[in-house]
């Protein structure tokens, strides 16, 4: 018997996985039950999501949380032929998905095979008149809602759901760029007045002149230069829906009064005016100073606070939510291919420092950043498409390649990783998630290494 070349060639399942890992297609493999019990990296390029945390689970778990629609699956599973679909991720990704059954000898299904290749992300599509637009706008952007991975935020959003269909005031608190604003619209939009105006005013970009009468609107005649016929204020135009105050720690003492006697009684006077006009309007107010301090210092209002507080939702900025940086990485990836109809993908050691970075402008700042890069670069963002001033930040990746010895680089490796673990996770059971090791080994590694950090938080 004649032997042939390939009779030489062997490939052990590590060198397989590795090959895998590198396509540029997406690869799910389910079992009978709809478990998935491998999927590549580049679902993390499409769900911002990690292998590790995808395998084991049932695909309907992760439908259901709405990572992609619609689902191939039980078509497929029904069927048992192979089935192709479009579909479209929630970090914005278009997805040409076919699903492939292997069957056993009794005709049952055993596997189903489904890889999904990227469609073009900035096709273009026709309007009425003939100009050219992206397919996807900032407005189905907002639709997808909040990206994220994050537990912590994903309670926020469930508490947020929660409190919508009430008429309650809310103040949202947290770091400038961390989504208040986008946060505030999704309330909107959960609320019995989501058919209604959602207004919004910054209350620290109008000048403390004009900021009344853009509120509260005024009477012709009401000072020189007025209009006429006067004018209609935000307040009175949200009138069956939602106004939203951004920067509320910015608004004058003078005005904090008149705000106060909206929330309490739902009245207003123009200004220049003399007749009480009503208004049915829920508040949603957002901060990123800390109002408790401005009370005291006199700065704001203490009733006025007291009213706003009724419901608080703090958000936490982007460092303190790190799993997060790469779904939102590639959501703006993907938006501003869309935009300026590039294709540009994003190198591993790219990610690699983005995740290790501080973000100080949080998610403002990331998404300024992405669109930066997908204008200046090449095909494949690399690291030093990156401003100066991100990767000189990052001292502790490069101090990692400086040690002599081996024992010490494994020693200063491990102190990183377990430190920036805790950091971002702050229990054993987390951090041994996270980097893949027992919980018992977490707790040891912890108590070595975090011993600061530790009595920091006491």
């Amino acid at each position: 018997m004649n032997r042939t070349e390939t009779d030489n060639v062997e490939m052990t399942l590590q060198t397989l996985l590795k090959i895998l890992d590198h396509s540029s297609d997406e690869i799910f493999v389910l079992d009978s039950e709809k478990r998935i019990i491998y999927v590549n990296q580049t679902c993390e390029r499409h769900y911002g999501l990690k292998p590790k945390d995808v395998i084991g689970k049932y695909n309907a778990e992760l439908f259901e949380k709405g990572y992609w629609k619609p689902s191939i699956v039980p078509e497929v599973y029904s069927r048992k032929k192979p089935c192709y679909m479009n579909m479209q991720t929630y970090i914005g990704a278009e997805l040409l998905t076919s699903a492939i059954p292997i069957l056993n000898d009794k005709e049952e299904i055993e596997f189903v095979v489904i890889t999904s290749t990227e469609t073009q992300p900035y096709k273009m599509v026709k309007t009425n008149e003939g100009k050219s637009e992206s397919k996807t706008t900032q407005d189905e952007i907002k639709e997808r809602g909040f990206v994220t991975n994050s537990g912590k935020v994903n309670r926020i959003l469930t508490f947020c759901e929660k409190v919508a269909p009430t008429d309650s005031t809310i103040l949202i608190q947290g770091e400038s760029g961390t989504g208040k604003g986008m946060l505030a619209h999704i309330i909107h939009q959960s609320s019995n007045r989501r058919k209604g105006p959602f207004l919004t005013i910054n209350c620290a970009a109008i000048p403390e002149e004009l900021l009344e009468s853009e509120l509260f609107g005024y009477s012709k005649g009401a000072f020189t230069g007025a209009s006429k016929t006067g004018k209609t204020g935000l307040i009175e135009a949200a009138n069956g829906g939602t106004i939203f105050l951004d920067e509320i720690g910015e608004m004058p003492l003078s005005l904090q009064a008149k705000i106060l006697q909206v929330i309490q009684e739902k009245q207003f006077i123009p200004v220049g005016g003399n007749t009480m006009k009503k208004v049915d309007i829920r508040i949603v107010a957002a901060t990123n100073q800390n109002l408790l301090e401005m009370v005291t210092n006199k700065k704001f209002r203490e009733d006025l606070f007291y009213r706003l507080n009724v419901i608080d939702v703090h958000l936490p900025p982007l460092r303190e939510r790190t799993e997060d940086i790469i779904p939102l990485t590639y959501t703006f990836l993907n938006k501003f291919n869309k935009k300026y109809h590039e294709n540009k993908v994003i190198s591993q050691e790219c990610l690699n420092i983005l995740i290790h970075y501080s973000w100080p402008g949080n998610v403002r700042q990331l998404e300024n950043l992405i669109e930066r890069l997908v204008i200046i670069s090449e095909s494949v963002i690399q690291v030093n498409d990156l401003p100066k001033l991100i990767t000189d930040s990052v001292e502790e990746l490069t101090e990692l390649a400086l040690p002599t010895s081996l024992d010490k680089a494994i020693d200063e490796t491990q102190r990183f990783l377990i430190r920036r673990s805790y950091q971002t996770y702050k229990t054993s059971r987390k951090v041994a998630k996270d980097l893949d090791i027992s919980q018992t080994k977490a707790s040891k590694l912890i108590r070595e290494y975090c011993d600061d950090l530790i009595n920091n938080e006491r």
